[in-house]
């Protein structure tokens, strides 16, 4: 029977209310397409190891987090595994059904690998029962309405503001007959009659779907899965909201109304009562890896230390040098600046680089000239603590923002529902021209530089030679400086694509760096900056200048801007033009062997090519975070793979400077690595499939096709070439030179990061003059590395 009101005991509902909650913790955020971050899609599976982590995405969506057997078989055979990483592996793993020895587990990485299916929902079940895909009729009408409630500015008419989204639903469901026309008779009166709340609708459905409390948390999980993206934007509503000490509804609403359609499926078709009600048996059981899993999860752990051991013997520990050096190139730890300051340091030896996250320690909330909208430039694990802004002059800034409401609403004329035939026919073959120029990358005009951006709150000199002194001391940067100090944020040049934003500054909220730099530069150039400095210990020669810049990883130019800089610098900023131009030259050159059909004089056209799917392979290929003085690796095998963080444990005298690494910067990264990690294991659940067919909606996402669910993460031409995987999947490899009890406080005071080298989300090691001289063994401590 379908109740109306449930009965149930407040205690049962809380725990079932709970277990809605535990599911929605599952679900990793997913940030819109303006300013896309990536996250680590297995966020709320940090608690438990990858194992237990496979077991239960294989349960609620059918997800490998390894890759198939025969891979390892082929690393196996090609020398990549060694039988050393295959016993070291099997020696971690604690697992009571791992392989009795090394020749069982070579014995086992030969046989085929168990196929994977999520427990189905009562919607798979009616499929096979009707012969009406129902688990697609539920993607594509929840999308359609959820691509106009959830809309960021994409479209021409949005809902009503200030409603829930279980509310926007029930309206626009009980006017929907989609359902109905597919042969789910009376589901807009069923909609009509659910509970007015979405905390009761759950409750009403568990009655009607049998749940209880031991199956509810994976069942709601698996439902959260069914909804794809559109989930994972609702957990970053409630990741945001949270941040500003709120919180939000919406993953819950979500859940009600999945469980609605579950609800009216069983009426529709009853006798799946008996079928669902062994589905709900197998939601009771406790999640525990089977032997196949154990195998893949210990066949990965061998890849890992493969890895890990090639990496031990390629750090090279280059001479400290005594003299002053000519420049100090100062870019962000993002892996493809790490080819650029190899160019550098080739080219010249005096040119001494470092790497800082590439936000440089500035949380910054920023307002571009000619609007009010605000950009975080900092990492999204913080938030911002200054105001900062590129507004002009009040005349000037006039000026730009009714150009800006022009071109806005010249495009809405272009795509309104009437205006929009009538432009094509009158103005077509004016953009065919266009659209020619464009095709052949000839449209394209040099963007001009922003003005200087300042801090809307002016300091006082004590506040400015503090935070100046916090930076320089977090960056290592408070002895020895040269002449002229150069500061690199980063950003991507790209044409007509969705995922621009994520191939910008991951440490600048999916920006570009250059504001940050800008706004650094600014700062450590002010005299009364430096007067400050001293009293911090700090004493930065008076013929030191810094000056910002912008590294465009997919031209490999460098602009920069001397704000401020009178004539007196012009020379000098001419050698640094002429260097940095040499040096990204040879990053190009090396780029265009991995990029399809690329040419070293043709790569940098990739970022006009409007119809180019691979503008530049973004952060493939991260594997490593390296925290010490200037460590350099070994060109042929891990240039462009680490993370490269400039850090001298000598002068950190607290430690302040490795808690900040160890919190931040080395978990962004290992977001990084995870989210290329999960989009290549698992690219049904945790990728946004083929770039060829996606359109973007509600100004949030992308889908495939003209429909359906929200498909996050890296597109699959983002990881592969047209035959083979550009992105090696391995956990991300973290190597502090620090001692290790400094390491071990570090990790007792943040739980949150210790769990995450518990359970092997990451791989911890300490350095000791630049060689790996311990490993971080979860559960057992520090061992002596071999």
């Amino acid at each position: 029977m379908f109740l109306k009101h449930t009965q149930i005991e407040p205690e049962r509902a809380n725990g079932l209310l709970q277990a809605a909650e535990a599911a929605a913790r599952h679900v990793p955020p997913a940030f819109p397409l303006d300013a896309t971050v990536a996250v680590n899609p297995f966020l709320g599976q940090a608690g438990e190891d990858l194992a237990h982590a496979s077991a239960r995405l294989a349960r609620v969506a059918g997800a490998r987090l390894t890759l198939p057997r025969e891979t390892y078989r082929q690393l196996i055979d090609d020398g990549e595994i060694t039988d050393e990483d295959l016993a070291d592996a099997l020696d971690d793993c604690t697992s009571s059904l791992k392989p009795v020895d090394l020749a069982d587990l070579k014995a086992q990485a030969r046989l085929p690998g168990k196929p994977t299916e999520p427990l189905p929902t009562i919607a798979d079940l009616a499929t096979q029962a009707t012969g009406t895909d129902w688990t697609a009729v539920i993607r594509r009408s929840v999308g359609l309405w959820a691509a106009g409630n959830f809309d960021r500015g994409q479209a021409l008419w949005t809902p009503a503001p200030g409603r829930g989204a279980f509310a926007s639903w029930r309206e626009w469901a009980t006017n929907d007959l989609t359902p109905e026309i597919s042969g789910l008779r009376g589901f807009c009166a069923h909609v009509a009659e659910a509970p007015d709340t979405s905390e009761r609708a759950i409750l009403r459905a568990t009655e009607t779907l049998t749940l209880n409390e031991a199956a509810a948390e994976t069942v709601f999980h698996r439902y959260y899965t069914d909804l794809g993206g559109w989930a994972q934007h609702a957990r970053w509503l409630l990741w945001t909201a949270e941040l500003d000490g709120q919180t939000d509804r919406t993953l819950c609403d979500l859940l009600a109304i999945r469980m609605l359609w579950e609800e009216a499926l069983l009426r529709h078709v009853p006798e799946l009562a008996d079928a669902w009600s062994k589905v709900v048996a197998s939601h009771e059981m406790l999640i525990t890896p089977d032997q196949d899993c154990v195998v893949d999860v210990i066949l990965q752990e061998a890849r890992e230390r493969g890895f890990q051991r090639c990496m031990a013997i390629d750090l090279e520990i280059p001479a400290r040098k005594q003299k002053r050096p000519k420049f100090q190139v100062a870019c962000c730890i993002d892996v493809r600046a790490g080819p650029l300051r190899r160019a550098l340091e080739d080219i010249d030896p005096d040119i001494e680089t470092i790497g800082f996250a590439g936000f440089f320690g500035l949380p910054v909330a920023h307002r571009s000239h000619g609007t009010e909208e605000v950009a975080l430039h900092l990492p999204v694990l913080l938030q911002p603590t200054q105001q900062t802004s590129s507004h002009l002059a009040p005349v000037q800034e006039q000026r730009v923002r009714i150009q800006s409401r022009t071109m806005r609403a010249w495009a809405r004329f272009r795509q309104a529902a009437v205006s929009s035939f009538a432009f094509v026919e009158a103005a077509g073959p004016v953009y065919g021209a266009k659209l020619v120029r464009d095709a052949l990358g000839l449209g394209h005009k040099a963007a001009t530089a922003a003005p200087a951006p300042r801090f809307e709150v002016e300091m006082s000199a004590e506040e400015k030679a503090g935070l100046a002194a916090k930076v320089l001391t977090a960056m290592s940067l408070t002895q020895g400086h040269a002449p002229m100090v150069l500061l690199l944020g980063h950003g991507a040049s790209t044409t007509n694509n969705p995922h621009e934003s994520a191939y910008q500054c991951g440490a600048c909220g999916g920006q570009a760096g250059d504001v940050s730099a800008r706004l650094l530069a600014a700062l450590l150039n002010d005299t009364e900056t430096r007067a400050g400095l001293q009293g911090h210990g700090i004493e930065v020669p008076a013929d030191t200048v810094f000056v910002a810049g912008l590294h465009d990883t997919t031209t490999d130019r460098v602009a920069l801007y001397p704000d401020g800089l009178g004539k007196a610098h012009e020379g000098t900023l001419a050698k640094a033009r002429e260097l940095l131009s040499r040096a990204g030259r040879e990053v190009a050159a090396g780029r265009a062997k991995r990029l399809p059909g690329a040419r070293p004089d043709t790569v940098d056209r990739r970022a006009l090519d409007w119809a180019e799917v691979r503008p530049e392979w973004g952060l493939a290929g991260c594997a490593a975070f390296i925290a010490a003085p200037r460590t350099q690796v070994a060109k042929e095998r891990l240039d462009g793979r680490c993370f490269l963080h400039s850090y001298d444990w000598t002068t950190d005298a607290d430690f302040e400077t490795l808690t900040l690494i160890l919190t931040a910067p080395a978990v962004v990264a290992s977001w990084i690595s995870l989210q290329y990690y999960g989009s290549t294991v698992a690219p049904d659940l945790f990728g946004a499939g083929n770039k060829l067919i996606h359109n973007v909606t509600s100004g949030i996402g992308v889908v495939e096709g003209n429909g359906g669910i929200l498909r996050p993460g890296l597109p699959r031409q983002a990881l592969y070439d047209s035959v083979r995987s550009i992105h090696d999947p391995l956990r991300l490899s973290v190597l502090v030179e620090a001692p290790e009890e400094a390491i071990q406080t570090v990790l007792d005071a943040h739980d949150d990061v210790r769990a995450l080298f518990e359970n092997r989300w990451m791989h911890l090691f300490a350095l000791k003059d630049g060689h790996v001289s311990a490993r971080y063994k979860p559960g057992k401590g520090w061992v002596a590395a071999r």
